[in-house]
């Protein structure tokens, strides 16, 4: 029987997120940063919209945490276009971290070869002052 953090309603969000951790690989943002420099990675924010108007890595798509599944999904009416494609590799990010864990985990299990989270998220990019993009208003 599995483990998990003493919470009298049942599991807690650092439990997922350590689930995640054992199938994920997470790379932190200097490798992200290298990682954008080139070729064939989709960028996606698992944030809500609002957090994405206010800023993204360039070339970022929003696909918030809340419909991953629904637009990575090959048959829903609602999917994605960009996101029907199983063996290009996609880099999840949110704003700490939690929310792309827990999507690139929900992508590597609907068949995704290789889906990875960005450490600290969208808080770590912005301190170390990496290049951003704000949806124009």
């Amino acid at each position: 029987m599995r483990q998990y953090s003493k919470t009298k309603m049942g599991r807690s969000l650092e439990d997922f997120t350590n689930e995640a951790r054992r199938v994920v690989r997470e790379v932190d943002p200097e490798q992200v940063y290298d990682l954008v420099q080139g070729e064939g990675w989709l960028l996606l924010d698992v944030r809500e919209p609002d957090e994405f108007a206010e800023g993204h890595l360039p070339g970022a798509i929003n696909v918030p945490r809340g419909f991953l599944e629904v637009k990575a999904d090959l048959e829903h009416y609602k999917r994605d276009e960009r996101l029907q494609d199983r063996s290009q590799k996609v880099l999840c990010y949110c704003g700490g971290g939690h929310r792309s864990l827990l999507a690139a985990k929900t992508l590597l299990e609907m068949g995704f070869a290789d889906a990875v989270s960005m450490a600290g998220g969208w808080t770590e990019w912005m301190l170390r002052g990496f290049p951003t993009e704000e949806e124009p208003s």
